[in-house]
């Protein structure tokens, strides 16, 4: 059943400013409303609980793309669109670019955000996993000031957040250091374009001497949250990347996430690809 529009109110306030005041203000009436690719969709199912939204979509402080020496910095409305149009992003971060070239179709490229990506907060979403690998961190704003937390420990639950309800996502902000790393990111769907993913998999590695000398691991659709992998990755930093050390890596993994069954899958499924991918990045790694 769709829902009733005119029970739904949507206000656009004229600057981030007011924005802010207004969710200060009432925080529990109003919610920020981006480019609504997944609300439109709950709106269309009838299945959109909450009424009243601000529109920050048209709000320029939370968008833009900034590039200094030492950090990428995004804005929260970064669509996914401008992410894979962006040199710089497309050099020394090609797994966001990936990611953002798998989400959805183009329309939803082109309405979809970031920020929208990460608090809508699914364990299934396609950008977080590499957010995570390349060690994104989060600025939040509110009436009283703005603050930078790591983008690892931000999901503390599903659905569950350390985030207030009087903050909004401002930007996403990248370190400049992934030229040494080896990239590798998969999204395994039941079809190759515009599916939600069973497994996402994302990782960087630096091999030196045969070894890992430094690795980040991130899996989506296998956790109530997106998850980093930090015993798999303890499990193998400083190793020979040895047959050994796959397995050890592999058996590691398989402990360390909790797939479920559900619509799309099966957690027997998810976890035999997670370890195969892993397996996959491991080797790819050594060759």
């Amino acid at each position: 059943m769709r829902a009733y529009v005119p029970s739904y109110q949507l206000t656009t306030p004229a600057s981030l400013e007011d924005a802010l005041a207004l969710l200060g203000n009432e925080s529990e009436v109003w919610k920020p409303f981006a480019g609504g690719t997944d609300l439109m969709v709950l709106l269309e199912a009838g299945r959109l609980p909450h009424r009243n939204y601000v529109n920050i979509w048209p709000l320029r402080e939370l968008r833009g793309i900034e590039i200094t020496d030492t950090h990428v910095t995004l804005g929260a409305l970064t669509t996914y669109t401008d992410v894979q149009a962006n040199a710089v992003l497309q050099r020394e971060f090609p797994m966001l670019c990936q990611a953002a070239s798998e989400t959805g179709g183009l329309a939803i490229q082109n309405r979809g955000t970031l920020g929208g990506n990460i608090i809508n907060a699914s364990p299934a979403a396609d950008s977080p996993p590499a957010l995570l690998a390349y060690n994104a961190e989060l600025e939040f704003v509110s009436r009283t000031g703005s603050r930078w937390i790591a983008y690892d420990g931000f999901h503390t639950g599903y659905k569950q957040m350390n985030m207030r309800a009087d903050e909004l996502l401002a930007r996403i902000r990248l370190p400049r250091n992934t030229s040494e790393f080896m990239h590798y990111y998969r999204k395994v769907g039941t079809r190759k374009a515009q599916a939600i993913s069973k497994v996402c998999f994302a990782a960087i590695a630096s091999v030196a001497d045969s070894r890992i000398t430094e690795t980040r691991i991130a899996l989506g659709s296998v956790a109530p949250i997106v998850l980093r992998c930090k015993q798999t990755e303890g499990a193998i930093r400083g190793q020979e990347l040895n047959d050994e050390t796959v397995r050890l890596a592999r058996e590691t993994l398989m402990r360390e996430i909790a797939p479920i069954d559900d619509i799309r899958s099966t957690a027997g499924y998810r976890l035999r690809v997670a370890a195969n991918l892993l397996v996959d990045f491991l080797v790819t790694a050594r060759s």
